[in-house]
């Protein structure tokens, strides 16, 4: 590990992704953590705007660096040292709201609607602030979202932001995530503020139904913000309550920009209406601790890059082809994209199918999809891992209330011993610290069954590998 950037003495990772890695550090002068944010060596042109990595990660320090806002994570300073770009940023810890977003499509957790209207309207404050200084984020998604402990939401990762006036605009390059580009990104026109409100329209959505608003491939994606209507929240099964959102989002996901909210503001307001009152300053303490303990965000690390088509090269091209027939059975073709993401994202097998696990919504489809996985590792020489990953994205998707339902007969009326406890605290804090002895106490005490305990501790890990290879080692455990 690096030990030192600049001025800046490098404490720990606190994550990576395909662009690069990210610290924890120590600035010496003001004497507070931050986070430092590295690009990785690559190319001159990423593939997708022709645009150099160097000047796209410029960018990022450049269009966040000029923003002093507190909904938006504040960079410090950019630099250079040994050969490495890095970004000196403000250290967050918290949830990304994906990770909210797919406990909610578990079941594990429910948004209400203050919670929703807070989330969406701290964002569209953080929006127009950026936009009154001239900068477009063009990446508004669940995973740029980070919550806060007290419940604050943060924007980060500007890095395909587009800056009025400055020399990389990068205006007509179709770059970003397709989920959430407007139709103008797909078609390379001209584009301005309000394909952030777009994707605050989709993220919207996608926060009331527990869906986007369309799936599907890059391509099909493309075709369907392009040309294709939406369905309205209230005429999806069971969702009559949302109608009074209907109007909101069918002017927010417009086609023509021109039929769009012309700001945030006018957005944010459109919102009051609804609720019949100003939104909440933060996200309810309900929410918040629906979630185990917030861990540190490394933003931009681990966060979902698009739909480039190349293969990492870790991976085998036949094992991705195996992975993405696996699962296209349960997501139809959607399975390509989330397959060359996830590939790019985790670092091993069995990462990458736990990863790929939490795609499928329907617990039957899951179950199957992890038992091929366990069948597809097995013939790796992974057999160990194997049954980790299946157990590990089985039940990262069941919750507290139904965690008896993935308990097998055998189990079912284990409680954890004391002994066990010990042993468990003693492998969890290898990951997160003193903390492990709270979070024991808790699953303990909430815990019907030594399956429900393993599961609460595992889900404190955020790594997937690490997650897998903690669950592994306490199912062997003894009794």
């Amino acid at each position: 590990m690096i030990e030192r950037l600049g001025k800046y003495r490098v404490t720990e990772v606190l994550g990576e992704g395909a662009m690069g890695i990210v610290y924890r550090a120590f600035d010496p002068d003001i004497r507070r953590q931050v986070a430092i944010k590295t690009m990785r060596a690559l190319g001159d042109g990423d593939g997708v705007s022709g645009v150099s990595p160097t000047d796209r990660f410029r960018n990022e320090a450049r269009a966040a660096g000029r923003l002093q806002h507190p909904g938006i994570v504040a960079v410090y300073d950019f630099g250079r040292d040994a050969g490495v770009d890095f970004i000196a940023m403000e250290y967050v810890r918290g949830h990304t709201l994906s990770r909210y977003l797919a406990q909610a499509a578990a079941g594990q957790l429910d948004i209400d609607d203050n919670d929703v209207q807070s989330i969406i309207g701290q964002l569209l404050d953080a929006l127009h602030h950026a936009h009154e200084q001239g900068v477009w984020h063009r990446d508004v998604k669940p995973s740029n979202l980070i919550i806060t402990q007290d419940g604050k939401v943060k924007v980060s990762d500007f890095g395909i932001a587009r800056i009025e006036s400055a020399e990389l605009t990068m205006a007509a390059s179709a770059i970003g995530t397709p989920l959430y580009m407007a139709p103008e990104q797909f078609q390379g026109r001209a584009i301005d503020r309000r394909v952030d409100l777009y994707a605050t329209g989709v993220v919207l959505y996608q926060m009331l139904t527990k869906r986007t608003p369309f799936t599907g491939a890059a391509e099909t994606l493309m075709y369907k913000a392009v040309h294709e209507v939406p369905v309205l929240p209230s005429r999806l099964p069971g969702l009559a309550h949302l109608q009074p959102y209907d109007e909101v989002l069918t002017r927010a996901l417009a086609k023509q920009p021109e039929h769009r909210f012309s700001d945030a503001v006018q957005f944010r307001d459109a919102l009051v209406a609804v609720a019949g009152r100003m939104h909440a300053a933060a996200v309810s303490n309900a929410t918040i601790t629906a979630l185990l303990p917030p861990r540190p965000v490394a933003p931009g690390a681990g966060a979902d890059r698009g739909t480039g088509s190349g293969t990492p090269s870790h991976f085998d091209a036949a094992v991705l082809a195996q992975a993405e027939a696996s699962l296209v059975r349960h997501v139809g073709p959607l399975a390509q994209v989330l397959v060359r993401r996830a590939a790019r994202e985790c670092h091993d097998l069995p990462a990458l199918y736990a990863r790929l696990a939490e795609q499928v919504a329907d617990p039957a489809a899951r179950s199957a999809f992890v038992n091929q996985a366990a069948v597809a590792m097995s013939g790796t020489g992974s057999g160990s891992l194997a049954r980790s990953a299946a157990q590990a994205a089985t039940r990262s998707q069941v919750g507290h209330a139904s965690a008896g339902s993935a308990t097998s007969p055998a189990s079912a009326g284990q409680v954890p011993t004391a002994a066990m406890a010990d042993a468990a605290q003693r492998l969890l804090a290898r990951h997160v610290g003193p903390i492990a002895a709270v979070l024991v106490r808790k699953a303990l005490a909430a815990a019907p069954h030594r399956d429900a305990f393993i599961q609460r501790l595992v889900m404190a890990v955020d790594d997937p590998s690490a997650r897998l290879r903690l669950t592994d080692e306490l199912n062997r455990l003894p009794h």
